[in-house]
């Protein structure tokens, strides 16, 4: 390794600055600092190189390396040992502290004439966390005393410090080798999380065969194929930013969801749940702005906060104290939503849509949304009580990411527990398909709400109620959302639908989109260009990445 180094010097050393020696000197440690230190006392004299130049280059490079390996192993390697599976074992690294403490700093100094055993020794300073005034101090003496030797033996004793680095630094590898591989034999191998691996390996290989769980580049590419001959067909690839000239986008993307709750507030009061809008700015502004927003609309805890741009329930929580709020609203600067709680507990996503030259719409489906709970048994923790179950261990990840704080919990036996509050698949909720729910009054209810929106014509609206024979006469419900053309008739996903009818039904849900779009085309509405509508997606996608964790 010493000859490779020394190999690579250049011819025309002694011409460079004394500057640029040093620098050259002081890096070179950070690759091989014995042999950075022997091919330094080699070239003294012989290459023009000052003794002033050698030393303190090849000194203080050593020392930072040492320094650099300390605060790695305290920075990053006890953080993350804190933060993992491993952390049960603390006690035995408050031992190993202690013990360092009295008799690791001898270790210290041993280690720097014995090269090899310096990299294990530095990384388990830092990890156990040894005080940074005495390691600096030790180190800093050791490495000037060790670097000045190197320095006089290099000439006279060149060739056996060699072999010495070399045999030195090998044996002492092959031991920490030999202990590691021993270690991992011995038991490490054992506390390996096996059974937590198979678990993940099966719900992943259920989540697989579950078509409805796929993930979206997995599931949509036939629908965009399907969206390229309908661009051909209809002769525009952003007609669907037509098909509501009344949405910002036609509802794909980057539309306020307050701009349509306004509409409806107006227009069917009885029939939205009431809303208003946190304007971006400071928390405690907006904290402010919240509080006053609900003593005029008379809105109560608990209440719900939601991004004014989302989708796929991304954002939505169901806040019940005023704490909750404040911590919601500096999770994130972007522009929110407060709305009346609609309890339900029945919820609904009803897609309608009607082309302008119709007197009446038609709801092309009923999506029936049923909200999972669980029940403790006063033994199980909330993990192990997801994990059981059938349906809810598919969306583990996403429960228990919501759960995080309550994972290890042993509910009380009877309790229930529920998974979910947005009525959104991608969050958990269960859909179903829910035609049976559908009465020519409730159509003729919903038509007569659509009809009073202007530059409505196709999407779908979240629906709660609490009453089933009421919901069936349009008489009482709570419009939560209206989404546009970029929502989907969500029936699909009932578990019982296979994958041939999920896409015969997209396919029809798009045809209408697009043939709403050439529809109001023709009477005169732009739709934006797709570049246009790229931007928006952009710029969603960045909103997006600071919204809080969904309920």
């Amino acid at each position: 390794m010493t000859e490779t180094l020394l190999n690579h010097l250049p011819t025309d050393f002694a011409a460079w600055h004394p500057l640029g020696q040093a620098v050259s000197l002081f890096f070179a440690t950070f690759v091989l600092e014995d042999a950075a230190a022997l091919g330094a006392g080699l070239i003294i004299g012989t290459e023009g190189i000052g003794w002033a130049v050698a030393f303190w280059s090849c000194f203080l490079g050593i020392w930072m390396g040492d320094t650099g390996l300390y605060a790695l192993a305290r920075g990053l390697g006890r953080p993350w040992f804190e933060c993992s599976r491993f952390a049960k074992h603390t006690t035995a690294v408050t031992r190993s502290e202690a013990w360092f403490q009295r008799r690791g700093l001898g270790l210290l100094v041993f280690s720097r004439m014995l090269p090899g055993a310096r990299l294990p020794t530095y990384l388990a300073a830092g990890f156990l966390r040894v005080p940074l005034a005495p390691f600096l101090l030790i180190t800093g003496l050791a490495s000037f005393a060790w670097t000045a030797l190197v320095l006089v033996l290099s000439r006279p004793v060149g060739a056996w410090l060699r072999t010495y680095f070399e045999l030195t630094a090998g044996g002492v590898l092959l031991v920490a080798g030999g202990i590691v591989v021993t270690l991992l034999t011995a038991g490490l191998v054992r506390r390996l999380p096996w059974r937590r691996w198979r678990e993940d390996a099966a719900i992943a290989f259920q989540r697989w065969t579950r078509w409805e769980f796929w993930p979206a580049w997995l599931f949509y590419p036939p629908v965009a194929l399907w969206c390229l001959w309908l661009a051909i067909k209809y002769r525009g690839l952003s007609l669907p930013a037509a098909a509501n000239p009344g949405i910002f986008t036609g509802g794909l993307v980057g539309e306020s969801k307050m701009t349509t709750l306004t509409q409806l507030m107006r227009t069917s009061p009885k029939f939205t749940a009431t809303a208003a809008l946190i304007k971006a700015g400071s928390a405690d502004e907006r904290v402010g702005e919240l509080r006053s927003a609900c003593a005029e609309l008379d809105i109560e805890l608990p209440f719900i906060l939601k991004p004014d741009q989302g989708q796929r329930g991304a954002g939505v929580r169901l806040i019940r104290t005023w704490s909750q709020a404040a911590d919601y609203l500096h999770h994130s600067r972007a522009p929110m939503l407060v709305q009346r709680y609609a309890p339900g507990p029945f919820e609904v996503g009803v897609f309608y849509y009607r082309f302008p030259d119709e007197e009446r719409g038609h709801v092309f489906a009923v999506t029936e949304k049923v909200f999972p709970e669980l029940a403790g048994d006063g033994v199980s923790t909330l993990e192990e009580l997801v994990t059981s179950d059938a349906r809810a261990r598919l969306m583990r990840r996403v429960y228990l990411t919501r759960f995080a704080a309550r994972r290890t919990e042993v509910p009380a036996a009877g309790t229930r527990i529920r998974l979910v509050e947005s009525g959104n698949h991608a969050q958990g909720c269960v859909f179903r398909d829910g035609r049976h729910l559908l009465t020519p009054a409730l159509e003729q209810r919903i038509d007569e709400i659509s009809r009073k929106l202007e530059g409505f014509h196709i999407g779908r609206f979240d629906i709660r109620y609490r009453d089933q024979m009421s919901f069936a006469r349009g008489e009482a419900f709570d419009i939560v959302e209206l989404n546009g053309a970029a929502a989907e008739a969500t029936s699909i996903y009932d578990p019982g639908n296979s994958l041939g009818q999920a896409y015969r039904t997209l396919f029809q849900q798009w045809e209408l989109v697009f043939a709403m779009g050439a529809a109001n085309r023709r009477a005169g509405h732009r739709a934006a260009s797709w570049r246009q509508v790229l931007r928006e997606w952009l710029r969603y996608r960045r909103l997006a990445a600071g919204y809080a964790v969904a309920d």
